[in-house]
């Protein structure tokens, strides 16, 4: 089976390394893209989470030194996601971000820290709720960047107008939510019925129970759904501790990731291979439809962003075993064969 390469939008780190550290070098971003690469991913969004202002700048130069002096780089990220500081710090919403670090829209600070990197940040995460929201999105989107409703409390009149003031996305439905919550008029159902809203999933088993997820995907729609790993540095290597924006987290036997002492979840350690596979495992989805939501969904949906700064996508490709396996990838002219 021959595909086009897998896209995950939201991706924190991987194979030990942890992409919000200020400490990162070209080498070990190269190692963390090619355990990647190994999994079918050939376009990525390094995903930078709430952090004060000069932590988000220090980050973000040295992520995008080391994407545009790396080897694989250039070829895999053609921007960046930021989400966060603009979300909901009430407790159950804010996750695992700090929600001391959380502050009020503002298109400014997204303005400051794109002056201070070569390449876009493609892709925001926002609480439309918060002080500044729907402003934000508005200054967003008249810039072409995207803008995802996440780690929210917007109610079906918010959303609303998250959407008419041009978000686009859902940022990881289902999670950055407290257990408790309206019946019916909640973030999740406004989420679920805004059809012009794609929205992203986390199909690690984890943070959303297979049949959960099945619901999820048929209330919003295949053609509205899409796969993202929202992995850290624990993604792709064994149970242990691993760095985090500022944070310990534990990776379990079993693939949970938290802070440690704590039951909240702070990232995953998902594959997006894996994530294909589940959904045809749990019969969610057939394996066409799988890669579609891992792959041509989110092409999609970054096509706006990367037509108006005039970025072409290198050509992938990925042969797949009857097992659904990686056989190789291709992407422009390098070629990885694992098999």
């Amino acid at each position: 089976m021959i595909t086009g390469g897998l896209v995950d939008i939201q991706v924190n780190g991987f194979a030990g390394v942890d992409f919000n550290s200020s400490d990162l070098t070209p080498e070990v971003l190269d190692h963390a893209l090619e355990v990647m690469l190994a999994t079918g991913v050939t376009t990525c969004l390094p995903t930078i989470i709430t952090a004060y202002p000069d932590e988000l700048e220090a980050r973000f130069t040295a992520l995008d030194r080391c994407v545009n002096s790396s080897r694989l780089g250039p070829l895999m990220c053609p921007g960046y996601h930021l989400e966060g500081p603009f979300l909901n710090p009430a407790q159950g919403f804010s996750g695992c971000h700090p929600a001391g670090a959380m502050t009020a829209a503002d298109p400014a600070l997204v303005t400051h820290l794109q002056s201070k990197i070569k390449r876009p940040i493609l892709l925001t995460t926002v609480a439309p709720e918060i002080s500044g929201g729907l402003d934000f999105i508005r200054a967003m989107a008249a810039q072409s960047i995207l803008v995802s409703i996440g780690h929210s409390s917007a109610d079906f009149a918010m959303v609303e107008a998250a959407v008419q003031a041009g978000a686009t996305m859902s940022t990881h439905l289902g999670n950055g939510l407290p257990q408790s919550l309206p019946k019916l008029d909640n973030p999740l159902f406004a989420q679920l019925g805004e059809d012009r809203l794609l929205a992203t999933f986390i199909a690690d088993g984890i943070h959303l129970p297979p049949k959960a997820l099945k619901s999820l995907i048929r209330a919003k729609g295949f053609e509205r759904s899409a796969l993202v790993t929202d992995a850290v540095a624990a993604a792709a290597v064994p149970a242990g501790t691993y760095d985090f924006a500022g944070m310990r987290i534990e990776r379990t036997g079993d693939g949970m990731v938290r802070l440690p002492g704590t039951t909240g979840l702070a990232g995953s350690s998902l594959r997006l291979d894996e994530a294909v596979r589940n959904l045809v495992r749990w019969n969610i989805a057939s394996f066409e439809q799988a890669i579609e939501m891992a792959s041509t969904r989110l092409l999609g949906a970054l096509a706006p962003a990367l037509r108006a700064r005039k970025i072409t996508l290198p050509h992938t490709e990925i042969e797949w075993s009857d097992s659904m396996a990686i056989r190789s990838v291709r992407i422009g002219r390098k070629i990885r064969n694992y098999n």
